[in-house]
């Protein structure tokens, strides 16, 4: 149901999008020199919409994607043992992402934010010898870092 709310949503958007570009010309003049100068000019509606979208998606917090749980238990000392394997992994892997989380009466421990399950499931190949039963999941990760 999510993903179809989500198809609908962006469907919405890009259908917006191509009818406001009838509305956006770009120009090129030249400038006097050999590189050149692009103005665009283009209604400011595009940029209305575009910031909405972007509003949006921050107040999500995420986008859809993957994740690889590495571990999932309840019971006696499951805290303890989410906590250590959490701590393991992070010290193992830095630049990965972790996540412990609760949700009664079970602890995970999740790792990565991939977009799509082909680049989850090279990262679970290079960390399976390790977390043998080790499994890709559905879930809202992090939105990347724009640099």
């Amino acid at each position: 149901m999510n993903f179809l709310l989500n198809l609908r949503y962006n469907l919405f958007f890009f259908a917006g999008m191509l009818f406001l570009s009838g509305f956006s010309s770009v120009f090129a003049h030249p400038s006097g020199s050999d590189t050149g100068e692009i103005k665009i000019v283009q209604d400011e509606k595009v940029d209305l919409l575009l910031s909405k979208h972007i509003q949006i998606n921050q107040n999500r917090k995420g986008i859809d994607g993957y994740r690889i749980q590495i571990f999932f238990d309840s019971g006696i000392n499951s805290k303890t043992k989410a906590q250590s394997i959490f701590e393991s992994f992070k010290a193992r892997y830095p630049e990965t992402g972790g996540y412990l989380t609760f949700k009664a009466p079970n602890y995970k421990v999740r790792v990565g934010d991939f977009r799509t399950k082909l680049d989850a499931q090279r990262y679970l190949n290079s960390i399976i010898g390790e977390y043998p039963n080790a499994w890709i999941i559905e879930d809202i990760i992090n939105l990347p870092k724009v640099e």
